[in-house]
């Protein structure tokens, strides 16, 4: 589902008290609107709208009694910094997934095969606490990002200032900054600078032209290099 139509699909408090409930046990709509004190009609539209956006689903009982649940496992992302907002959605990966390939992750990826109950709590808790710590580091490189960045805008400030008037008019150090971390991550050519930044391609010549003026990055055979 589409991060943003998702967003908007979250924004309703109710709707997020039901996925809640939802979350603990399979309930019928009576249950719903008896357990979170909303009524049954209002209760009817928030599941259809749910239903609709993939995230819960319906069965029915031998006596014909209509049950909802959560119909997937899905993780919803929401960045918001003074470099940027973004959010982005995902289903799990695969369980053949190999972790050990990744560069920046060390984890300990074994798993009991076993059906014995003591082992399967074990690995339960032993995630759980890897949930914790995976958000705690991706808060820990959030702000490290930002530090970062304001590092960079600080410096390109710095090699700018004898030109303030032309640094005026080709936008502020922040969008210098992001061009500089472009080329970094490998958009080398002022096409794929535009591309990757999503901006129009003459905001980045004149972007590269001002960096290029104070020597901060070089130009060869149609290529960007940082100085």
């Amino acid at each position: 589902m589409d991060s943003a139509a998702l967003l908007d699909l979250l924004g309703n408090e109710n709707r997020r008290r039901i996925l809640r409930l939802l979350a603990r046990r399979p309930c019928y709509v009576t249950e719903i609107s008896e357990s979170l004190g909303v009524s049954p009609k209002a209760v009817i539209d928030h599941l259809r709208k749910l239903e609709e956006g993939g995230l819960v689903e319906s069965r029915a009982d031998e006596g014909r009694r209509k049950y909802f649940r959560i119909s997937r496992n899905l993780r919803l992302e929401v960045n918001v910094s003074p470099y940027g907002f973004g959010a982005k959605s995902a289903y799990p990966a695969s369980s053949s997934l190999d972790l050990t390939t990744c560069r920046y992750v060390s984890i300990d990826v074994s798993a009991s095969d076993t059906s014995d109950l003591a082992e399967l709590a074990d690995d339960l808790q032993r995630l759980d606490q890897l949930e914790d710590e995976l958000s705690l580091a991706q808060r820990w490189v959030q702000g490290r990002l930002t530090s970062l960045r304001d590092a960079l805008t600080d410096r390109i400030e710095e090699g700018l200032a004898a030109d303030q008037a032309t640094f005026a008019d080709h936008g502020d150090a922040r969008f210098c900054a992001e061009v500089l971390g472009a080329i970094e991550a490998g958009a080398d050519t002022a096409d794929g600078i535009a591309e990757h930044l999503g901006v129009p391609l003459p905001v980045v010549e004149d972007a590269l032209g001002l960096l290029s003026t104070h020597d901060l990055v070089r130009r060869e055979d149609g290529h960007w290099t940082i100085e």
